[in-house]
């Protein structure tokens, strides 16, 4: 077989973490890869961290008007990175500059999806070659739908890429039997939380000041803290928070990925966001993983309360651990899954 060229664009952080272990199996099979990224958050640095090549384009563009604006600067960027780089396959999640740029040079662009935003499906769809989508996912996209077994976050936390180090806590500090509650908070930023809050500040306060009489609360935040929570602030390398989550008794707060990531690490999740995400809703009813909560004030006071509940009865932790083993035994890895669909849609037919 001859070596390839694969491109992933790069939304978010968490989509280095969808897609970087397929990236390195390729690499190691001598196929070529190569990383675009729009610099938010911590995405150079993950990309450093993990040793990946990259190309950034600068700060996504904010607002409305903005990101519309974004959509010509970063689909010229990339044609350009494309036409250098030479790709055989783009992949992402979900990115209408790796569409459109995919189209224009000929090459199958392949997505993942699991968020919906219809905003942005409705302009990346006619130029993809196959949109992934989880078994718990509500919308099929027709004959472009490849349907699987998993969850975007067991590319990166199945068993067969990642196992908890205790070393990890230590290095911070933190003691692995004492009991840890991490709580997440986000900027709000996205194009589909135009209409969302999130957590008001005195609640926040209060989900922090009533998590601390049961253990170490440590917090992160897409941005910054109040003066009240910033004794809760944890600042770590960001590869590492999975260890830390993974010895975590409760995870609290406004990340969709973070609670399914949690899920499925076995910790419970409280996940407060008024939409909700299908896979979080599978992850509560199916397997009693992640509890979600709405942006009401009243409901984010039943969800402080669950979580009192879940850490007053450590027993149920017995519970959450069957609970993640049925996850795991009805679940796929989704990278080797990645791995399997490329090879026997494409590069089996390749000399």
């Amino acid at each position: 077989m001859m070596p390839m060229k694969f491109l992933f664009d790069i939304g978010h952080p968490a989509h280095i973490h969808l897609l970087r272990n397929f990236a390195v199996e390729m690499q190691t099979q001598g196929h070529d890869i190569l990383f675009t990224i729009r610099d938010k958050e911590m995405t150079v640095r993950l990309l450093e961290e993990y040793h990946l090549p990259f190309v950034s384009f600068g700060k996504p563009k904010k607002g409305v008007w903005g990101k519309m604006l974004g959509l010509f600067g970063f689909n010229w960027k990339l044609w350009k990175v494309a036409r250098r780089f030479k790709p055989d396959f783009l992949l992402s999640h979900g990115s209408i500059y790796a569409a459109h740029v995919s189209k224009l040079i000929g090459k199958p662009h392949i997505s993942f999806e699991d968020t919906g935003n219809m905003e942005q499906i409705l302009l990346y769809k006619p130029f993809t070659d196959a949109i992934l989508v989880s078994d718990s996912f509500s919308k099929h996209f027709g004959k472009k739908t490849v349907i699987y077994p998993g969850y975007h976050e067991l590319a990166y936390l199945h068993p067969n890429w990642f196992q908890s180090d205790v070393k990890v806590l230590k290095r911070y500090g933190l003691d692995p039997a004492q009991n840890i509650i991490l709580i997440r908070f986000v900027s709000w930023g996205a194009t589909h939380d135009l209409q969302h809050s999130g957590i008001p500040l005195a609640l926040k306060e209060q989900a922090a000041e009533t998590f601390a009489k049961f253990g170490r609360v440590l917090i992160t935040s897409e941005k910054a803290l109040p003066p009240a929570l910033q004794p809760y602030q944890i600042k770590i390398n960001p590869v590492d928070i999975f260890h830390i989550m993974a010895h975590s008794r409760l995870l609290f707060g406004e990340s969709a990925t973070m609670a399914s990531e949690a899920a499925v690490l076995g910790v419970p999740a409280i996940y407060i966001d008024s939409t909700s995400r299908d896979y979080t809703q599978e992850q509560e009813k199916k397997y009693g993983l992640v509890f979600n909560f709405s942006e009401n004030p009243a409901d984010i006071e039943r969800a402080i309360a669950k979580g009192v509940e879940i850490l007053s009865h450590p027993q149920m932790q017995v519970q959450f651990s069957k609970n993640h083993k049925r996850l795991l035994e009805d679940k796929v890895d989704v990278t080797h899954y990645l791995q399997n669909f490329i090879h026997e849609r494409y590069l089996n037919h390749q000399p």
